[in-house]
């Protein structure tokens, strides 16, 4: 990244086309995971079963995620936004062939993992071109970034919920989505920072790919907010794969009920990461925090134990809880723009573990004290996160 001055109108532009991204894949997200409750139900899994499943998301991740950092600092934001936009589209695809032609957990399981390569891909290098962004706007702006992903996530968690009703295929609705999210996509990073901007050294891409990328994995602080970035992303993880489901199971309610229980969340963390930015720009990043993880905590034991009702607004204070946990650890990691690339590539690779023993783990505990009693799990991540904190405090490049 570089200092270069943009045109004030050249800057807008570019947050609007961040902003789009984020959004596109929000919805895209939202567009698999709200469907899992129907997943579940078509291919006849068990709990453990569906979180072996949904590892396979994280596994493709993870083989994104460390990649994506150089390849942005090679070929730049935009081509590797497509490249992760193609593999997620692809992925989808076969995920409906999966669930409703073939009835095959492994032919389920090859699309999740090319939805999760797709994702990962398409998050590190969409966190970078924001990072970039903030920095030329010269004040914080990633949660909302972060507030259109979770945006875009509610629209299509609303969406699929009508489609439940209805009674429409998983198939239908997610090859509908792998047709138009391309076009969609292509539209948006068009007005992305130039690339001259975002790596205007042409060494750089060497620099990233080679001993700094790897340097980075030895910093505390790096790895610091890795571990608040793991926790965040476990905190939204957990609700994002399981709160329809523990609705479901739980308290024996519809699907459409329970993916309207995933809209609340969704919506409730929208919300947070919208008027966050003021609450970060005048308390700081540790007292911010640190308030929210508490709040996730509160909101998961609602939804545990408040019932049916109370559930939701448990759903709404969990959300609030974890609206700002991984956009601020992208920021923190973006402090020095000339290190953002390989920085925000290792936080994310680490806050990506999430995805990968999350599912499984809480598949385990939900088959022996049920799903609705797995989320508990959220009160205890609270804690580390409390401990952590401090390691996102802002610092000068």
């Amino acid at each position: 990244m570089t200092t270069t001055t943009l045109s004030p109108d050249r800057v807008r532009q570019a947050v609007w086309a961040v902003v789009a991204v984020f959004a596109v894949n929000g919805m895209g997200y939202a567009t698999w995971a709200s469907r899992i409750p129907s997943i579940k139900t078509s291919l006849g899994l068990e709990p453990a079963q569906l979180g072996a499943l949904l590892m396979c998301v994280s596994a493709g991740s993870l083989l994104g995620l460390p990649a994506a950092g150089s390849i942005t600092a090679r070929v730049g934001a935009m081509r590797t936004v497509l490249s992760g936009l193609a593999a997620f589209c692809v992925g989808l695809v076969i995920l409906g062939v999966g669930t409703d032609v073939t009835h095959s957990p492994l032919v389920a399981g090859a699309g999740l993992f090319l939805v999760g390569l797709g994702i990962g891909t398409w998050d590190v290098s969409m966190n970078i071109e924001g990072a970039a962004v903030e920095q030329h706007l010269g004040r914080a702006i990633m949660p909302w970034f972060h507030a259109a992903f979770s945006g875009g996530t509610v629209v299509m968690a609303l969406v699929a919920a009508g489609l439940a009703w209805a009674h429409v295929p998983v198939w239908a609705h997610l090859t509908g989505v792998a047709l138009l999210w391309p076009v969609l996509g292509w539209l948006a990073v068009r007005g992305f920072l130039p690339r001259d901007v975002e790596a205007s050294d042409p060494d750089a891409a060497e620099e990233h790919a080679g001993p700094q990328s790897r340097s980075a994995w030895r910093e505390p602080r790096t790895l610091l907010i890795g571990v608040v970035v793991l926790v965040a992303a476990m905190t939204e993880g957990t609700a994002n794969d399981w709160v329809s489901v523990a609705l479901v199971e739980g308290y024996h309610l519809p699907q459409w009920a329970g993916i309207l229980g995933f809209a609340t969340f969704l919506t409730a963390m929208t919300v947070g990461r919208l008027i966050g930015t003021s609450a970060l720009d005048r308390y700081g990043r540790v007292p911010v925090l640190r308030v929210l993880f508490v709040l996730a905590a509160i909101g998961s034991l609602l939804v545990v134990f408040g019932g049916p009702v109370l559930a939701y607004v448990g759903a709404a204070v969990w959300g609030i809880g974890a609206s700002l946990g991984f956009p601020v650890g992208m920021s923190a990691a973006s402090d020095d723009p000339r290190r953002a690339a390989v920085r925000v590539s290792v936080v994310s690779t680490i806050g990506y573990l999430a995805f990968l023993a999350g599912p499984p783990f809480l598949g385990f505990l939900g088959n022996h004290v049920g799903v609705l009693h797995s989320l508990l799990l959220v009160g205890g991540l609270a804690v580390i996160a409390l401990l952590l904190a401090p390691a996102t405090r802002e610092q000068r490049a």
